[in-house]
C-alpha cells in the first residue's frame, strides 16, 4: 500500500450531529477521491447488544472491557487500511478512546491505562486529528433531542456539562477543532467538512496561523481553567533540504512522548506549506543524526488552551521570564476570534521572522 492514512476522530456532546455528519463525510471525501472508513461508537455497540454500566458488577468492570474492544477494534480497521491498495485512505473513528475518559473518576482511568499497559499520551494522541462537534444543548436547545440514539438519555444541562467535560479531555492534543451551532445545521455540517478538508490538505497542505508575543502568563491562572492542558515540547531542526525547513518534534508529559516530522515551506508571513508525518521513537531517534548543529534544540512548555471555541497555543520558554508566544491556527486568515483577558497581548509578530522557532533556534 503506497498511499496515505489518516485517522480522525469525530465527538461532541449528546445531540450534536454526529450520525449526519459522518454520512457527510463518507460521501464528500469519497466524492474526493478517498477510501472512507467508518469505525462505529464502541459504547453504542455494547449498550445496544446489553453490555452497559449498570449490567456489569462496576463501573471499571465495564469500562475497561469497553476501552480494550475499542484499542482492538481500531486495530483490526487499520490493518485492513494497510491492505488496500489506495491512494488516500481516512478513517473516521465515531468517537475516541479519550472520550471514555468523562464517564470515570481520574484514579479509575489512570487504573484502567496501567491495566491496558497504555498511558494518557498515546490514548489522546493516536489520532491525526480529532474534530468536537458542540451538543445542540448549547446555542440549539430547541432541537436538542435523545430519540435517535437509545444509547442517550442525558437531560440538556447534563449533555452541556459533558460537552464542557469532552473538550477539556481532548486538549492537549496537536490538532483540535470545536464546531459549534453558530447559523443553521447545514451551515454547522458544511464547516465540518471545510475544517476536515483544510487538514487533509485538500487542495493544499496550507497553514493558517497567526503569532502574538504576549506578556508572560499567570501559570497558575492558566492551569486553572478549566480547558487548558500542558504538553512538552523539544523540537530540532534537520539540515535544509531544497530550501524547505525540517524539524522533529518531540511531544507529550510525564515521561510519554509523540514524535513527529514536519516539512515547512512559506508562502506568506501567515500562510505556509505544511506536511506534517508521525514517526516511531526508532524513525525520530535515528533522523536526529541529521541535526542542523549550527541550531539549538528548542525546549519549550506548551500550554493548549481552548477559548470560546478555539484552539490556542501559548508557548513558554525557558530563556524568557518577561515574555512569552500565542499561537491560534484557522482555516481562512479573516476568521476572527478574541483572547481571554487574563492573557495580554503585547503585539502581533506573525510576519516578523525574530520570533519563529527556527529563528530562537540560531
Amino acid at each position: 500500500m503506497n498511499g496515505t492514512i489518516k485517522k480522525i476522530v469525530i465527538t461532541g456532546g449528546p445531540c450534536a450531529g454526529k450520525s449526519t455528519a459522518l454520512s457527510r463525510i463518507q460521501k464528500h471525501f469519497s466524492q474526493i477521491g478517498y477510501s472512507v472508513i467508518i469505525i462505529p461508537e464502541t459504547a453504542t455497540e455494547l449498550i445496544s447488544g446489553g453490555i452497559a454500566p449498570w449490567t456489569c458488577t462496576t463501573n471499571y468492570d465495564y469500562q475497561i472491557c469497553q476501552m480494550r474492544y475499542q484499542i482492538e477494534k481500531e486495530k483490526i480497521f487499520e490493518a485492513a487500511a494497510n491492505t488496500m491498495d489506495k491512494e488516500k485512505i481516512l478513517i473516521v473513528c465515531d468517537r475516541g478512546l479519550t472520550d471514555n475518559r468523562i464517564y470515570m473518576s481520574d484514579d479509575e482511568f489512570d487504573r484502567i491505562l496501567k491495566d491496558l499497559g497504555e498511558n494518557e499520551v498515546e490514548v489522546r494522541d493516536r489520532y491525526d486529528a480529532v474534530f468536537h462537534l458542540v451538543t445542540a444543548a448549547k446555542g440549539a436547545r430547541e432541537y436538542y433531542t435523545t430519540a435517535n440514539n437509545t444509547a442517550r438519555t442525558e437531560s440538556p444541562e447534563t449533555a452541556a456539562v459533558m460537552d464542557d467535560r469532552l473538550i477539556a479531555a481532548w486538549t492537549g492534543h496537536p490538532h483540535l477543532w470545536v464546531i459549534d451551532n453558530e447559523g443553521s445545521f447545514d451551515d454547522k455540517m458544511k464547516r465540518l467538512i471545510c475544517e476536515i478538508a483544510f487538514f487533509l490538505g485538500e487542495p493544499e497542505p496550507l497553514e493558517i496561523e497567526r503569532k502574538f508575543l504576549i506578556e508572560y502568563p499567570d501559570l497558575e491562572k492558566l492551569e486553572a481553567a478549566g480547558q487548558c492542558h500542558k504538553v512538552e515540547i523539544m523540537q530540532t531542526y534537520l539540515k535544509n533540504k531544497d530550501g524547505n525547513e525540517i524539524r522533529l518534534r518531540q511531544r507529550g508529559e510525564n515521561g510519554h512522548y509523540i514524535y513527529f516530522e514536519t516539512i515547512k515551506r512559506t508562502i506568506t508571513g501567515m500562510k505556509r506549506v505544511e506536511i506534517e508525518k508521525r514517526l516511531t521513537k526508532d524513525e525520530y531517534l535515528t533522523q536526529l543524526m541529521e541535526a542542523d548543529f549550527t541550531k539549538r534544540q528548542i525546549r519549550k512548555d506548551r500550554y493548549c488552551l481552548m477559548y470560546k471555541n478555539r484552539y490556542f497555543e501559548i508557548d513558554v520558554y525557558p530563556f524568557w521570564q518577561d515574555k512569552a508566544v500565542a499561537e491560534i491556527e484557522l482555516s481562512d486568515e479573516n476568521d476572527e476570534f478574541e483572547f481571554p483577558d487574563f492573557i495580554k497581548v503585547i503585539k502581533e509578530v506573525t510576519d516578523d521572522p525574530y520570533y519563529r522557532n527556527y529563528a530562537l533556534a540560531r
